[in-house]
């Protein structure tokens, strides 16, 4: 890392889609720069114009050759893309194993597109924290659609609707995603549902059962207004893709028309600052671990003089003078 950072020039390149800019910018959201709040007081102006679509789902139902094939029919459109893809950490250095841009290398020399792979870092949520700062990387970097594909996690993975404006759930048929819906809460996040590998076996079964369960649980859930489409596809062969970008632009109309878009993001706004917030708490807590306040506290815990309830309390306390 130089000495001398001119986030002025960086941001700058990267509005000029210079991707060595973009990835630099990408790299000090994850590290948690110290300068990350100059960075993103400087992109912020250049926010809000992306669209931000999250393609999440179980393991196994072709997530990655689902993002490969939608990147493809987006590009055709004109559109500029950037891809987050969350990966699992190493449990040793961190770092993402999966490594998505070595599985859409076709996409790699083409300059209206910028893939990087993130990782979880332990988020049992499917995402990195620092995913809602990439975002606004790749957004003031002037990325049309910003696609956020997630790690896979099964039943915990429904984080990402509280950064997509449009969340596609993916599904497959023979692997019992009907019933992972259900009980993953997955059913309820989606705005569009994808039955990838349509050629096989099963199928129809797949969608007639996601036909059922949308009924049963639309007028709790989502209310009338929206009907989640379900698209069949088969990305290997870029079949149906089309149909997927099309429920996609429906469905940004619709949010539009409601006016449902904007209190999106407001929600999103709000997850991140309180993110942030605790964040910066912990971290205090963290300081204060490394001295003897902490220490003390435990100690007196362990001894009874004290209930774990007032020693936190004095924590807050300290933490506020």
């Amino acid at each position: 890392m130089p000495v001398q950072l001119d986030i002025d020039e960086l941001v700058g390149r990267a509005r000029d889609g210079v991707p060595r800019a973009i990835a630099r910018l990408l790299s000090l959201v994850e590290d948690a720069h110290p300068r990350l709040p100059e960075v993103a007081a400087k992109l912020t102006p250049y926010t809000g114009n992306a669209r931000v679509v999250g393609l999440t789902g179980p393991p196994g139902v072709g997530k990655s050759t689902s993002t490969s094939a939608l990147l493809t029919a987006l590009r055709a459109r004109g559109l500029r893309v950037g891809v987050l893809a969350i990966d699992p950490s190493s449990p040793f250095s961190g770092g993402a194993l999966l490594g998505d841009r070595i599985r859409m290398t076709e996409h790699a020399t083409d300059p209206g597109v910028f893939i990087r792979s993130m990782a979880t870092r332990g988020h049992l949520g499917g995402l990195s924290w620092a995913t809602p700062q990439a975002v606004r990387v790749l957004d003031a970097a002037g990325f049309d659609v910003v696609l956020i594909e997630t790690v896979g996690v099964g039943q915990s993975e429904v984080d990402v609707v509280k950064l997509a404006d449009t969340t596609v759930v993916l599904l497959a048929p023979g692997m019992g995603d009907g019933i992972q819906a259900a009980k993953a809460g997955v059913l309820e996040i989606a705005d569009v549902f994808v039955v990838n590998k349509a050629d096989r076996e099963g199928a129809d079964a797949t969608v007639h059962d996601l036909k059922q369960m949308i009924s049963l649980v639309r007028r709790e859930i989502r209310g009338p207004s929206w009907r989640q489409p379900i698209v069949r596809t088969v990305a290997s062969r870029g079949e149906g893709v089309d149909d997927v970008v099309r429920a996609l632009s429906d469905h940004h109309a619709w949010l539009v028309q409601r006016e449902e878009l904007p209190r999106r993001r407001a929600a999103r706004a709000k997850d991140e600052v309180e993110a942030i917030a605790v964040q910066r708490l912990r971290a205090e807590i963290v300081d204060l671990r490394h001295g003897d306040r902490l220490a003390e506290l435990a100690e007196r815990v362990v001894a009874r003089k004290i209930d774990p309830f007032a020693a936190a309390a004095e924590l807050i306390a300290d933490l506020r003078t």
